[in-house]
């Protein structure tokens, strides 16, 4: 490819006034910024990252935590409840379920299972359809000892194993 002779000059020009050394500190230089503006740009984000955690995570109400730890409560059946399954046309109750009792945590949409202690190792399971007549309510009947301030994690390292039936 053919370039004007103006061009041409000029880059002779640009390259006569260059040592090599004055180069390899234009490329240092220019990697080095390059660097420490992707490590800059890292930083940032990292910390804007934890700021926006901070704030998400003391953005919670202790009514919210209380909530979650009741809820909790419950699925251990450590809260007394009352469960009302209510046709709203006719006005009837169809069902009252009393007991340490927890709701169906992966229900099916338009179903309903409750599941409650009443004995050592002694568990039912109740399943109710709804519809847009048949609701549901639940009372809760004493009231739950939970922190306000911090959210309760229960773990249990014997599920991990399952029981294993031979038959």
């Amino acid at each position: 490819m053919h370039h004007p002779p103006y061009i041409m000059t000029e880059v002779k020009n640009a390259a006569n006034h260059m040592s090599v050394s004055s180069i390899l500190t234009g490329i240092s230089i220019y990697k080095f910024m390059y660097i420490r503006d992707y490590r800059m740009k890292k930083i940032l984000v990292a910390v804007m990252s934890l700021m926006v955690l901070f704030v998400v995570a003391g953005c919670r109400t202790d009514a919210d935590v209380v909530s979650e730890n009741v809820s909790k409560a419950a699925d251990q059946f450590e809260v007394l409840r009352r469960v009302i399954f209510y046709n709203g046309i006719t006005g009837e109750y169809m069902l009252t379920i009393e007991g340490y009792c927890s709701l169906g945590n992966y229900d099916r949409a338009g179903e309903l299972s409750v599941t409650c202690k009443i004995g050592d190792n002694e568990y039912k399971k109740h399943f109710l359809g709804l519809s847009d007549n048949v609701t549901f309510f639940v009372e809760q009947l004493n009231s739950a000892n939970v922190s306000a301030d911090h959210y309760r994690v229960i773990f249990k390292p014997t599920v991990i194993l399952p029981d294993i039936d031979i038959e």
